[in-house]
């Protein structure tokens, strides 16, 4: 599997998985506006960075916008961030971490643009996504929910990308397979240092926790 920037000849295929995917996964209706810019993979790629996956026989099978601030496509990401946005794996190559290594990429190219964090929107339909994007090591950042339209919200997800470690197992974050560990943070505090794999100390109150790592310092909540 390549996972690469899409060429010019392949925005129009990118475009339109994209807006087949979401059609098909119930994530947007037939009469959307947002199908047009689902659909619309050269400005993507002249704002963003349109990303690809192509599989050993040349097939594209999955695509992402990848984006940082000051872009027209950013959403979430304010400076020293990025985010990415419109994963989307074609359903016959699902099953293989196709969309896993393009969340890898996304979070390569932050790094190397020096971002400390990148973010991302689902919606409650997403039940896949989230699944990839937590055994990666995203959590929850309910406080940068928002609403595109009326009555319609988005769940926020960050991951730090100055940590190495899961702070609820302890474990690379690098080895994947967090999703677990996730769904803890919803209700635990913290119980190791992202940077040092240190444990911390922790303490609960009834009004939120502090979670003191030796090194890096204290979280609180």
């Amino acid at each position: 599997m390549e996972i690469r920037i899409a060429r010019p000849d392949e925005y129009a295929e990118a475009g339109a998985l994209t807006a087949s995917v979401f059609l098909a996964d119930g994530l947007v209706g037939p009469d959307s506006p947002y199908l047009d810019e689902l659909n619309d993979g050269e400005r993507r790629a002249k704002e963003a960075d349109l990303l690809v996956a192509v599989d050993g026989a040349g097939r594209l099978v999955g695509s992402v916008t990848f984006v940082l601030p000051g872009s027209g496509y950013a959403e979430l990401a304010s400076p020293g961030e990025a985010e990415f946005r419109m994963l989307v794996v074609d359903p016959s190559a699902r099953g293989h971490g196709v969309g896993a290594m393009l969340v890898r990429e996304c979070v390569r190219r932050a790094q190397a643009a020096g971002a400390h964090t990148i973010r991302l929107s689902t919606g409650d339909a997403m039940t896949l996504a989230y699944r990839i994007y937590a055994g990666l090591g995203f959590r929850r950042t309910p406080e940068r929910d928002w609403e595109p339209t009326p009555e319609f919200r988005l769940r926020t997800h960050a991951l730090d990308l100055t940590a190495t470690y899961c702070d609820q197992c302890g474990r690379p974050l690098a080895d994947g397979g967090h999703l677990p560990c996730a769904r803890a943070a919803t209700l635990d505090p913290p119980r190791w240092c992202a940077r040092c794999r240190r444990r911390m100390v922790v303490q609960v109150t009834p009004t939120g926790w502090t979670a003191r790592c030796v090194e890096h310092g204290t979280r609180r909540d």
